[in-house]
């Protein structure tokens, strides 16, 4: 058993020096002693491991880690996008992590395999002689493998970027929802002390015969508005609030404020473009190892031990057939169709990303005409009241204007907040809302 055991080890150093002088399998090997020794051969430098080689040599994985947050820093939206990735499950974490191991399994594919033969006759043999197998050449077989790996480590970091960006979006819908909601039942309290006060005035008149009973009626259904709208934002506060603190580390509702978001479309290329190129490249590589399955390919091997044999072999996972040619001809459209996927993402992106521009272009323009209507009718009710402290109105003519001057600032609060959310949409999009290296 120890003689077996001696010449498996002859083998698998005469099968590597053969896989790195006939193909390129073995450059691995290589790489590794070349960063042993430093120039003067005298001090030896550490390998690198592979996450550390799979992040250095990946543009995907570095174009990723580059990207800063739209966010402004120590605002109210950047304590609750910390909040809520502290409190983060990141499961797209854990099939990063799990992607990289398979790389990494792979990248040392290209060294012989050992293992005991298995068969119903001959059990009591299988400790007695090792198969050893070593690859020389399979037309990129095992090259496409580790480029395969890779590029699935390159698109479960695309997913990590996306699962990040969309639970912050989540999380500063929910804070936007909370503070609009705030605001607008601010306003509405505002509104409610003063139809009361116009309430008042009307019901003393009504006392002393001076104005209709209809008129308080209408004045108390509009009291009756005004209370159930404010109660409706209050609720919708505190519904959007209870939902950010559960997905939050730390209670988040003593936050106050929506900061200034500045977001151009140009900031990043959207994370749907870097996945399907990241889908491409995996494509590819999966297509290579197809392909190679489909042609023979030569190994070194054998079995060594009690029964030694060993020698050149010619392999193929697949017979060759008349149907060969159309199969690898179908390998071939796979490629030229993940580059059609990328120019697809591509477009759809844009669109996107000019629909919302313009979508953001026309609200803000809204908002600002909203802030000068509400301006105008503030102006509108300073006058009307000062004719009614005049004797030249009355009282329901002023109601009806400060009814007016009311809903615009209600409209221009919306108007105000949607233009947020559409930043924030923007951002998501384009994957701006947390540092790359963070996440």
């Amino acid at each position: 058993m120890g003689q077996g055991v001696n010449k498996a080890g002859v083998v698998c150093v005469l099968a590597c020096t053969l896989s790195g002088c006939l193909s390129d399998f073995g450059s691995g090997a290589g790489e590794v002693s070349s960063r042993l020794k430093t120039v003067d051969n005298t001090s030896v430098a550490r390998p690198a491991t592979h996450t550390e080689k799979v992040q250095s040599e990946s543009q995907i994985i570095q174009g990723l880690a580059a990207r800063r947050s739209a966010l402004p820093t120590g605002s109210s939206f950047d304590k609750v996008a910390t909040s809520v990735l502290a409190a983060n499950s990141r499961a797209a974490e854990s099939e990063l992590r799990a992607a990289m191991l398979r790389s990494q399994a792979a990248s040392k594919n290209w060294l012989p395999k050992i293992g005991p033969p298995v068969s119903l006759s001959s059990l009591g043999s299988i400790m007695a002689n090792l198969i050893v197998d070593q690859v020389l050449f399979d037309n990129g077989r095992l090259k496409g493998e580790r480029e395969f790996a890779v590029a699935d480590v390159e698109v479960a970091a695309v997913h990590l970027a996306q699962d990040t960006n969309d639970r912050v979006h989540t999380a500063l819908g929910l804070y936007s929802d909370a503070v609009e909601a705030r605001e607008k039942a601010a306003l509405a309290q505002v509104s409610l002390k003063d139809m009361g006060h116009f309430a008042w005035i009307m019901n003393e008149r009504v006392k002393g015969g001076v104005s209709d009973h209809s008129d308080l009626n209408i004045l108390n259904q509009k009291l009756a508005e005004i209370k159930a709208d404010r109660t409706a934002n209050v609720e919708r506060a505190q519904t959007a609030l209870a939902e950010l603190n559960a997905m939050s580390i730390q209670p988040l509702s003593d936050l106050r404020g929506a900061p200034r978001l500045d977001v151009s479309s140009t900031a990043a290329q959207p994370l749907s473009v870097v996945l399907a190129e990241a889908e491409k490249i995996r494509a590819i590589a999966g297509a290579k190892v197809e392909r190679a399955g489909n042609l023979p390919g030569v190994s070194l091997g054998g079995t060594v031990g009690e029964d030694s044999s060993f020698g050149v072999q010619v392999k193929s996972e697949r017979l060759l057939g008349l149907g060969t040619g159309s199969r690898l001809k179908a390998i071939e459209a796979t490629k030229e169709a993940a580059g059609r996927r990328v120019a697809q993402a591509n477009e759809d992106a844009n669109r996107q990303l000019r629909k919302l521009e313009g979508q953001i272009a026309a609200t803000s323009r809204q908002a600002a005409e909203a802030r000068g209507l509400t301006q105008q009718a503030k102006q509108n009710l300073d006058l009307f009241q000062a004719q009614y402290d005049a004797g030249q109105r009355q009282v329901i003519d002023v109601v009806g204007v400060y009814e007016t001057f009311a809903r615009q600032q209600q409209a221009e609060v919306t108007l105000k907040y949607e233009a947020i959310r559409l930043k924030l949409q923007m951002a998501q999009l384009l994957g701006i809302l947390a540092d790359g290296d963070a996440i």
